[in-house]
């Protein structure tokens, strides 16, 4: 300890746990981990019922080893579909879940992580959007209320890697930020455009609409309940595919349902029914009418049948179509209509080939701009060792920003690589002060005292550079933020570890 001084080994410390930061994954060394990862649960499905959920490993299926994503794939093929509903036994790093299906497990899975290191879209492509409230200028607290409701509709759309989040400008004007990896702009688009305000009414009269007020539970995933009930072809050869799902109304539902149709006559020509339908809203537009049985006739019930169909030019088309509108309508009766009309300012896509070639490109830079810094300073210093403790320290504190960033969930995108990339470059620079003031000899000052006047420089610059990020942080749209928050984090993890480490060495080389 007294060899290397505090400074040095609180440097070596700190870059040590920056390391095991960034390689450990669930309290386990990624490199040796097996197994694959959760990234998405369906809600209100039977696997998340069980208790699975997103971030958990899987490492095997009923007693069968899973050790990487081939097999898990290869397993759910040759298991499913099944005849009948079977008992199925998912092995987790967090125990045993058992849940009956007879279809594979509503869930979607990646290979493990080989870092801790969380990617932004920038790397790992998807889409991003700017929301606003069209006609309307939300304060604060509506915009943290519709980031919220945004959030629990996109979540109930099985979708991964969401970030929802409001933001303001300079103005004041109130904003949400949404980023999905995975994503298309269509699924963005399709999620956010429509209000989703749906109603259910008997003549001029409301029964329903959508969201936990009127609406108890929604049956999805459960072929009992929910369920494609035909395909047909028409005259014209367009494929149409009927879909059926049961919905359970709160008591209040329920029994306004019973007093407006104990009003409505049965239907003189068609006895079986009442003369009223029941008529399907979304967006004030007719999507569905349904005819209301005679025997519901003043009947307080709480499960309703919801229907729809959905066409295409082949069966499969058809099908897959009334599934989607099966599940839109299913996520907007759970989640209830969005309490504005939302519009959407700014729509961005980026490929997440794109993304992995840029952050190729960016540390390959990073690396050789590190390499010819050291060279000019053998060149300028004459000096092997100085050179090299230039090189060390600037890779270092990549490696603890890196590791601060992965110990604090921050993603990392393309702006928070470049905030790595400038808190480097003023890190080389302040080690030329430093280097400047270890050389300069003068008769009144020891090797201690010079390198104490290099970083009451360093501390100066160090303070405007924090001040300049700050508005960078709190203003626009979040897409600066990862640059100040690495920027930040790079500059502190200079003034606090590396800059006296690199300072120590200096006073040492000199001796």
């Amino acid at each position: 300890m007294k060899k290397l001084g505090f400074k040095i080994w609180l440097y070596i410390i700190v870059l040590v746990l920056t390391i095991m930061s960034i390689f450990i994954y669930a309290g386990e060394i990624t490199f040796f981990q097996k197994g694959v990862l959760i990234t998405s649960v369906e809600q209100n499905s039977s696997t998340f019922n069980s208790g699975l959920r997103q971030g958990q490993i899987i490492t095997a299926i009923d007693g069968e080893k899973i050790d990487n994503l081939e097999e898990f794939s290869n397993y759910i093929q040759k298991k499913f579909p099944l005849e009948e509903e079977a008992k199925i036994i998912i092995t987790t790093k967090d125990g045993d879940f058992i849940l009956y299906t007879s279809s594979e497990p509503e869930l979607t899975v990646s290979k493990i992580p080989k870092t801790s290191i969380k990617t932004g879209l920038d790397l790992s492509g998807g889409a991003r959007a700017i929301i606003g409230a069209e006609g309307i200028k939300l304060t604060s607290q509506e915009a943290r209320d519709l980031a919220e409701i945004i959030a629990n509709r996109v979540n109930y759309y099985g979708l991964k890697d969401i970030q929802v989040a409001p933001f303001s400008d300079l103005s004041g004007n109130n904003y949400i930020r949404i980023e999905i990896a995975g994503a298309t702009p269509k699924d963005l688009s399709a999620m956010i455009e429509s209000q989703g305000k749906f109603e259910a009414k008997i003549g001029n009269e409301t029964v329903f609409i959508g969201g936990e007020k009127d609406i108890a539970s929604v049956c999805r995933n459960d072929a009992t309940c929910a369920r494609i009930e035909s395909c047909q072809k028409d005259s014209s050869g367009t494929y149409f595919c009927r879909f059926v799902f049961s919905i359970y109304l709160s008591e209040e539902a329920a029994k306004r349902h019973a007093d407006i149709t104990s009003k409505i006559n049965v239907n003189a020509s068609n006895p079986e029914y009442l003369s009223k339908p029941l008529d399907l809203y979304l967006d004030d537009a007719l999507v569905e009418t349904l005819l209301i049985s005679k025997d519901l006739k003043g009947q307080v019930t709480t499960q309703i049948a919801i229907s729809g169909s959905a066409s295409g030019t082949t069966e499969e088309e058809a099908y897959n179509a009334a599934k989607e509108n099966m599940h839109n309508l299913q996520t907007i009766l759970i989640t209830g209509s969005f309490p504005y009309k939302l519009e959407i300012l700014k729509l961005d896509t980026i490929s997440p080939n794109l993304g992995s070639n840029f952050t190729k490109a960016i540390f390959l830079a990073g690396f050789v701009a590190l390499f010819c810094v050291a060279v000019v300073v053998f060149f300028r210093y004459r000096k092997v060792k100085q050179s090299f403790a230039v090189l060390g320290i600037g890779t270092s504190e990549i490696i603890i920003t890196l590791g601060v960033a992965a110990f604090l969930n921050i993603n990392l995108d393309l702006s928070a690589i470049a905030g790595i990339l400038a808190a480097i470059g003023t890190g080389v620079n302040d080690q030329i002060v430093m280097l400047d003031e270890a050389r300069r000899k003068t008769s009144d000052s020891s090797i201690k005292s010079r390198i104490k006047n290099a970083f009451e420089i360093i501390m100066g610059a160090y303070l405007t550079l924090v001040a300049a990020m700050i508005p960078l942080y709190i203003v626009g749209g979040g897409l600066l933020k990862g640059f100040a928050s690495t920027t930040i984090i790079g500059l502190t993890i200079g003034i606090l570890v590396t800059r006296p480490a690199f300072g120590e060495m200096l006073k040492r080389m000199e001796k």
